[in-house]
């Protein structure tokens, strides 16, 4: 492959809010407003890309269908209650649309007794349309073309380590590294393609690929169905639990932190990570957005691959930052300088060196999932309280030392004040625990232990002239992060330190709905855009402190950010755009959290309950 030099604000040929994802609990494809899948890992979500474009237009490869419609709208919506998406152009002679999706793994009945494929129905809905497909994969992160061959009713893609097949109602025609077809259709006349692994045969007819596609409806339709909230933004909030399903393994029961590695935090700048991995700082916020929504089954499977985690670590190391989805040991970090980026920017990154940190604040994050779940699920088994008791000595014995901090920072460790406080969490909620269980610890001294972290907080950790909250020991920079102490009830939402903490967070890191992590040096070239996920903190601060108008408001920004179709990447812009890994899990499950909590403080028979 030939490196490119790197070329800063590039315009992106399809930018990272035009784009639906669709998924099968295994992998995720992302389709584009103009129906290109320009994204697909296969055959797993951190598996090599086959479709990569988003990150190099012409070279990462796509699957393209392209109506001949003279400027066509371009519109997308999904199917009611389902991550089934449809794409539709609308032009002044004719409109189309193309319904995609990954078949869901309870679905029945399904193509090739449950092969997993991606399914493209294209269907004219005005006049007569002319199209173009163009299935062009480039296996291994875009490193290999495939050579491509005829087989019965399609073709068939291989290359080292992989075989794909499509078939399709329309001829294919094979060309170089790619298959072809064109094909005209009159109005309510449809056409197919299925693209899958080695052992995927065409379906029978078109009636049992309609039955397969409505089979995959009606799994999605009975899963969003257990959902029991019935409060305010509804519609909103069962969009974010059916992306954070998608994010989901069925296998594993972990949850992926994105569907995408290498999308830019700033345009341009180095800031490009891989978040294709479960970090266990997600398990206590996954665990409460799915329990509080009635997914029981999701929280459970979700606790049951974070004990695995905990059961098989190092007890000099209780427990990693992130794992591999699978589990296993999260990859190393390196570069792909083959790709020329989302809008130049570079270098492209799989793997992610944060692997190799220290941060303190996932053993709270991690005891607070193991918490709710007690307190909601199952009872914890005599093995999984004696590594919870492990987890707490740790943490007695190192919570005075700095770390990498929630944002990752790649420079000198700190003492971050979020650390200290999830230290915090850890203690408490293994105390909770054991007094709700009746289980044996020796309280006196994890309590006096927790009580000591309390009062190096309130002694260390404010401003020297102002008193609220900050970020590192001795500082005075602001961190939302520090919007966590009020959710974790380390500190009380009205009390009047940290009402000064939410205002100076309101003044100095928050533009309109806009919030920034922070706003000192960081150690990382280039900037970074506000934090979605920290809008809704701060929404969900703000009602707790009872003021609800400024919540609404706030929370409203909020979801404005969001794509027409609900979903929330990582980052914003400053005119509000999407940048950075799409669409992000702990946006949603932030999301889900303030939505939950303003609907229940709306509610004239609310009581407030200090208790987690």
């Amino acid at each position: 492959m030939v490196e490119r030099h790197r070329s800063d604000d590039v315009p992106p040929l399809r930018t990272i809010g035009d784009h639906g994802i669709i998924g099968d609990l295994t992998t995720a494809a992302l389709v584009a407003r103009d129906g290109t899948v320009d994204y697909l890992c296969w055959p797993a979500l951190d598996s090599p890309t086959i479709f990569a474009d988003l990150l190099d237009v012409g070279s990462g490869g796509a699957f393209a269908i392209t109506p001949a419609l003279q400027n066509p709208r371009h519109m997308q919506i999904y199917i009611p209650d389902t991550n089934v998406l449809t794409t539709r152009w609308m032009g002044e002679d004719g409109s189309a649309e193309v319904v995609d999706l990954m078949p869901h793994p309870d679905a029945h009945p399904r193509p090739d007794h449950g092969a997993r494929c991606l399914i493209r129905r294209v269907t004219v809905t005005k006049g007569t349309v002319a199209f173009t497909a163009d299935c062009a994969p480039r296996f291994d992160y875009a490193r290999a073309v495939p050579d491509v061959a005829p087989v019965a009713g399609g073709v068939c893609f291989s290359g080292p380590g992989l075989t794909l097949r499509l078939f399709a109602s329309v001829p294919l025609t094979c060309a170089e590294g790619a298959a072809r077809s064109s094909f005209t259709l009159h109005v309510g006349e449809s056409a197919w393609f299925i693209l899958g692994g080695e052992t995927l045969t065409a379906p029978a007819n078109d009636a049992a690929l309609a039955a397969a596609i409505d089979g995959t409806v009606a799994a999605w339709r009975h899963w969003l169905h257990q959902a029991s909230y019935k409060g305010r933004w509804r519609e909103a909030v069962l969009r974010s639990a059916l992306a954070l399903k998608l994010l989901t393994s069925a296998e594993h029961g972990s949850i992926a932190a994105a569907a995408t590695f290498g999308l830019p935090e700033a345009s341009g700048a180095g800031r490009n990570w891989d978040y294709r991995a479960t970090w266990i700082r997600d398990a206590s916020f996954t665990v409460y957005a799915f329990m509080r929504l009635g997914f029981t089954d999701e929280a459970e499977d979700f606790r049951r691959w974070a004990a695995k985690r905990v059961m098989a670590a190092d007890p000099e190391h209780p427990i990693r930052i992130m794992y591999a989805l699978d589990g296993s040991e999260a990859r190393d970090e390196q570069e792909l300088p083959h790709l020329a980026g989302y809008a130049g920017s570079r270098p492209v990154r799989i793997g992610n060196a944060a692997h190799d940190q220290t941060q303190l604040d996932i053993f709270g994050e991690l005891m607070d999932s193991v918490y709710l779940s007690n307190k909601y699920g199952a009872a914890i088994s005599h093995e999984g309280w004696q590594h919870v008791r492990g987890i707490v000595e740790y943490v007695m014995q190192h919570w005075q030392e700095p770390d990498a901090g929630i944002w990752e920072m790649r420079g000198e460790a700190r003492h971050f004040l979020h650390s200290r406080v999830m230290c915090w969490v850890a203690i408490d909620r293994a105390l909770r625990l054991a007094h709700k269980r009746s289980l044996t610890a020796p309280m006196a001294e994890w309590t006096a232990c927790r009580d000591a972290i309390v009062a190096d907080v309130w002694e260390n950790f404010r401003h020297p002239e102002h008193g609220y909250f900050v970020q590192e020991r001795g500082g005075t920079e602001l961190d939302a992060a520090l919007l966590m102490m009020p959710l974790v009830r380390f500190v009380p939402a009205t009390d009047p330190v940290w009402l000064k903490t939410l205002d100076a967070i309101g003044t100095q890191l928050r533009d309109d709905g806009l919030v920034y992590r922070y706003r000192n040096a960081d150690g990382l070239e280039g900037g970074e855009g506000a934090f979605t996920t920290c809008t809704f903190w701060y929404a969900e601060c703000l009602a707790r402190a009872g003021r609800l108008d400024e919540a609404q408001i706030v929370l409203g920004k909020g979801m404005a950010y969001a794509n027409p179709l609900g979903l929330f990447s990582e980052e914003l812009d400053v005119r509000g755009l999407p940048l950075g890994n799409f669409p992000q899990a702990l946006t949603h499950l932030a999301f889900i959290s303030a939505a939950y909590f303003i609907d229940r403080r709306l509610d004239p028979s609310y009581r407030p309950n200090w208790q987690p």
